[in-house]
């Protein structure tokens, strides 16, 4: 599974309201607000932007399975819920990390245990935005084990 399959899985509606979830002032701390401004191809980079944007953005993930595009989205997504939701889902699957970040080569298999995904979306789908949770628990899979499948949890099929 590559990261265009994780938009595309999840739907446009869950795409849109990604890029909804997405904070100007962490991707300024984290500087990335130039670069993500640059790879959406837009003026000027505000929420309303974002949201106008959407389709095209939909359609180079859809068409042309842009994948710089889908990189930059997931840091850009991720970066605006580090300490509101990677942190809390990493401790609660005793992950080790450093605010939310861990080695790339870390070994984190044996937290990753059957039905990890359906246990964090079971603690976590009331309390934190359901499009970023479900677009991080499909991300931490692509990342941490080859042939990941696409998570999507009973009763968010195509929402």
């Amino acid at each position: 599974m590559q990261l265009c399959d994780i938009y595309l899985g999840l739907g446009e509606a869950t795409f849109r309201d990604l890029l909804k979830q997405i904070s100007l002032g962490k991707l300024r701390t984290y500087q990335l607000f130039e670069r993500i401004k640059l790879r959406l191809r837009v003026v000027k980079l505000n929420g309303e932007s974002l949201l106008k944007s959407a389709p095209r953005q939909w359609a180079r993930l859809q068409d042309e399975r842009d994948g710089d595009l889908a990189m930059d989205l997931s840091q850009a997504i991720l970066v605006s819920h580090v300490d509101t939701l990677i942190v809390p889902v990493l401790n609660f699957l005793g992950v080790p990390h450093t605010e939310g970040f861990f080695d790339k080569d870390a070994d984190i298999s044996a937290h990753l245990t059957d039905g990890w995904q359906q246990r964090v979306w079971e603690e976590f789908s009331g309390k934190l935005p359901k499009s970023v949770l479900v677009f991080y628990l499909n991300h931490l899979a692509m990342e941490m084990s080859e042939g990941a499948e696409l998570f999507v949890p009973a009763g968010q099929e195509g929402k």
